[in-house]
């Protein structure tokens, strides 16, 4: 266990000064706190995408076209792919650019998104539109509740049921709810997303596979294994609590990469929340996490906590534990709450 002390992650400090081209770009955007948004969609544009295209190109000898492919891969699925997906994960929940340039607020879903496998609109159908108004619980079509979240085995269930079924099951969903509109848009994505695959297949199938399948799979297996880690500790008792339905990491790289996306207790307390406002709102709310025994890690990500459940390392998780208010007498007071929380809860239809 590690007793809380302070938070390294970082806070938003605001540049005394400008050049030009930063001044232009917070001229168009809502927020210039979110000026680094912008310079990563630019750096993508002129650097991975233009690869991607590349690949296309007839006639290129193959010791090239294999090197610019693993470029791609490089680029696209181990060095941009977390800091754009929760930039768009940031810019769904609070629009990036003002209204006046409300055109440019497509470039992401309709765009760039496509080269990192993010169908259009999918992501904003399935993750405003019903994750956070359905929090996890039972009417959530990605729940982790009726699963051993400490479970490769129920994990690979979990990931198999989305991308078999998760397109008809969210469909679904807001047919119940008389929610056309979001039923339409995720319809749309995936279509659209579909047909572009299969004809650009008709035109370069390696580049296509490389490009943008290959792409949609790794994204839709990281998405999910995010989602699966951030609500595998539940209080059975009190499932739609936020704070005891979810969990925080801090004091991690993970949160300097991608935008405190470590704070997911917070984000679910208040989704339209500033991505630099979450350290903050942690430590104005200490008493809290305190009282509702909030699961909280310091010095590891996501990705981390999930290695450690599917392997059952409860003692490298209870390593990370803060210990908030020194609530807990012992590390295996700790990991007893922690297994308690990844038991499989009977939900209705199960």
């Amino acid at each position: 266990m590690k007793a809380f002390s302070s938070i390294q992650d970082s806070f938003y400090s605001k540049k005394e000064q400008y050049n030009f081209i930063e001044r232009f770009y917070i001229s168009l955007i809502r927020d210039e706190r979110d000026l680094p948004f912008v310079k990563l969609t630019v750096t993508i544009l002129l650097t991975m995408i233009p690869l991607g295209i590349f690949l296309y190109v007839p006639g290129v000898p193959t010791w090239l076209w294999w090197t610019v492919a693993t470029v791609y891969f490089f680029l696209n699925n181990l060095y941009f792919k977390g800091p754009f997906g929760l930039m768009l994960h940031c810019t769904c929940h609070i629009k990036l650019y003002k209204f006046k340039y409300d055109k440019l607020n497509l470039v992401l879903p309709w765009f760039v998104g496509l080269f990192f496998g993010q169908t259009p609109e999918t992501y904003f159908s399935h993750h405003i539109g019903m994750h956070h108004i359905e929090n996890n619980l039972e009417e959530d079509e990605s729940s982790t509740m009726a699963y051993q979240r400490d479970s490769f085995r129920d994990f690979l269930k979990y990931f198999g049921s989305f991308m078999y079924r998760g397109l008809l099951d969210v469909s679904m969903y807001f047919s119940r709810k008389n929610r056309e509109k979001l039923m339409v848009k995720i319809i749309r994505g995936e279509v659209l997303y579909f047909i572009m695959c299969v004809g650009l297949c008709f035109l370069n199938w390696p580049a296509t596979l490389v490009v943008f399948i290959l792409p949609l799979i790794i994204s839709r297996f990281i998405m999910m294994l995010g989602n699966w880690t951030q609500h595998s500790f539940i209080d059975a008792a009190d499932p739609g609590n936020h704070y005891k339905n979810s969990i925080t990491c801090i004091n991690t790289k993970y949160n300097k990469k991608c935008w405190n996306d470590g704070y997911h207790i917070s984000h679910h307390v208040k989704p339209t929340m500033h991505w630099t406002e979450h350290p903050n709102h942690f430590l104005d709310n200490l008493p809290k996490y305190n009282t509702n025994n909030s699961i909280v890690f310091d010095g590891i990500g996501f990705l981390e906590v999930f290695i450690y459940l599917m392997r059952k390392r409860y003692d490298k998780l209870e390593y990370h534990f803060v210990n908030i208010n020194n609530q807990y007498a012992s590390g295996d007071e700790v990991i007893a709450l922690m297994k308690l929380r990844t038991k499989k809860i009977e939900v209705s239809g199960q």
